[in-house]
């Protein structure tokens, strides 16, 4: 291990902390500003991170993104996880706002995660790359604003796609039975336990080429250029 890797690895955790408690926050805000109370009144709008830390979804999940690749011969893995979701009353939001204001809610957290990504895109081009001759803090620095835009650009493909009990499911979800196609809506229910298995499929199986993998180089590249 070179003397960058304890950086690298700390930064990352950093960043990937800011992008998924951040995002889990914007669906209880977006959901707060269309009367529903539950996440303010059980504290889920704080930005303390103890209280939405995941032990499976925001340490174990990451780890294993993380490590595992690079254990089987990858020159490294990459981090992905979760937060503890934020508790939104959707009968509430839909009262006062409707099947729109529950895709708001919906795609509240993709839109934070491309908001830091855009960001950190333009922070990241106006730096110029760590040398020998930089400090540390510089480099930690730099560091974390490109594993910030990273894991953002990650989260938010990830969210997007349809996979039951995602951000992207559930927008088709209200979306759907705003035109009703309850049909469609009622199918990504029924299907939402099964939504970490289609994880799985993804993560292990030649999909995540086209659905992630493409996607991630694709909004990168955009980004960057």
């Amino acid at each position: 291990m070179n003397f960058i890797e304890p950086f690298e690895i700390a930064a990352a955790i950093l960043a990937l902390l800011v992008a998924i408690i951040g995002h889990e926050i914007m669906h209880g805000w977006v959901a707060y500003k269309y009367g529903d109370m539950t996440a303010k009144s059980q504290g889920r709008l704080s930005i303390n991170p103890l209280i939405h830390i995941d032990p499976f979804g925001s340490i174990l999940v990451p780890l294993m993104t993380y490590f595992v690749p690079m254990l089987l011969g990858a020159s490294s893995g990459f981090l992905f996880g979760w937060a503890k979701p934020v508790p939104v009353n959707t009968y509430t939001v839909l009262r006062n706002g409707g099947y729109n204001a529950a895709m708001q809610v919906s795609l509240a957290g993709i839109a934070y995660n491309i908001f830091l990504a855009t960001l950190t895109s333009v922070i990241l081009v106006s730096l110029s790359q760590p040398g020998e001759s930089d400090s540390l803090l510089y480099i930690f620095g730099y560091l974390f604003v490109m594993k910030l835009l990273l894991i953002n650009v990650v989260l938010a493909v990830f969210n997007l796609l349809p996979i039951p009990g995602f951000d992207g499911a559930h927008f088709i979800t209200y979306l759907s039975l705003k035109m009703k196609m309850n049909a469609v809506a009622e199918f990504f229910v029924k299907a939402e336990p099964y939504g970490m298995i289609a994880i799985i499929i993804i993560l292990v199986t030649p999909l995540k080429i086209p659905l992630v993998i493409w996607p991630i180089n694709a909004v990168l590249q955009l980004l960057l250029n």
